[in-house]
């Protein structure tokens, strides 16, 4: 398929000229590069400059095969300039990486730039990448927080979190469960080794909220809590960044631990994220565009 064909599709889907600015990547990606003095605005397409969604690094015409991934870790980067033809497009959800920290490991240091030397070698192949962030996180065909809903296979039935034009959180109804079963299951779905936890435990679930990535806000937690969810489900319930900012958030809901009527569940901002790309957006590729798809999975989901 041709890239502008590709790219039009995309656009149009997610809505990426109807969302003005990113409201986290029109923050977070010249926090990361200005201090570097790094050109970015030479190297990213004028469209995603301004808007922080959509093509961001045009290639080569052509598309054969399209890479999906979550962050553009070096891993990541370095696996896609290795393995993609001259055209090919990673399509991923962050345009910067993010280290997270690890809940029983080390702490990260939050957004960080991708080396400047892979941008240029990614350009220099000439391939292609498209990144979708908030769209990504309300779209309600192909969502973050929607791909969970529809592995648990949960009943939607409200919304929270106001995020662009849209809301990242879902409240569902879903099947009688306890809390230690909904963990063995998403432990299972998401392909990771443990669960962020904290809170109560209960033999009866019947009503969760679900919030892909970054939900350790806990006004959020209390909002859910007030429309009846016994558990949350998230990609963080703790801020595990090594800065003064990252160890206020945590102590902002350690405190809130203590009250929560909720079992609070971390999948891991990344996996969590990830599900979306080998689930939804793979499947909607396929009937859309290509049927050439490749995931590129991280090797650690906490980092």
């Amino acid at each position: 398929m041709q890239l502008d064909h590709m790219k039009e599709k995309l656009d149009s889907f997610f809505g990426i000229n109807r969302l003005d600015k990113d409201p986290a990547f029109s923050r977070f990606l010249p926090m990361v590069y200005d201090p570097l003095q790094f050109r970015w605005q030479d190297k990213f397409e004028a469209d995603f400059n301004h808007r922080f969604n959509g093509l961001m690094i045009s290639g080569s015409q052509e598309v054969e095969t399209i890479y999906l991934a979550v962050f553009p870790t070096d891993e990541v980067i370095r696996q896609f300039i290795e393995d993609a033809s001259e055209g090919d497009l990673l399509f991923m959800h962050h345009p910067i990486p993010m280290e997270c920290g690890d809940p029983r490991g080390n702490w990260g240091r939050g957004f960080v730039p991708i080396p400047t030397e892979l941008i240029d070698r990614v350009i220099e192949r000439k391939l292609s990448v498209y990144t979708c962030h908030a769209p990504l996180d309300y779209n309600r065909e192909v969502g973050t927080s929607d791909a969970i809903a529809e592995a648990l296979e949960a009943q939607i039935i409200d919304e929270f979190c106001k995020y662009g034009n849209g809301y990242a959180g879902l409240i569902c109804k879903t099947r009688s469960t306890s809390t230690k079963e909904l963990i063995a299951r998403l432990l299972a779905l998401f392909e990771i080794p443990y669960v962020d936890f904290e809170g109560k435990e209960h033999e009866e679930i019947s009503r969760i909220a679900i919030i892909a990535g970054c939900g350790d806000v806990v006004s959020d937690m209390k909002y859910a809590a007030s429309l009846g969810a016994q558990a949350y489900i998230t990609g963080e319930i703790h801020c595990h960044i090594d800065n003064d900012y990252g160890r206020q958030r945590y102590r902002v809901m350690m405190d809130y631990v203590q009250e929560t009527p909720m079992s609070l569940i971390g999948l891991s901002h990344a996996a969590s994220e990830f599900f979306v790309m080998k689930t939804q957006m793979k499947r909607w590729l396929e009937k859309e565009v290509t049927s050439n798809i490749k995931l590129l999975r991280q090797r650690k989901w906490w980092f």
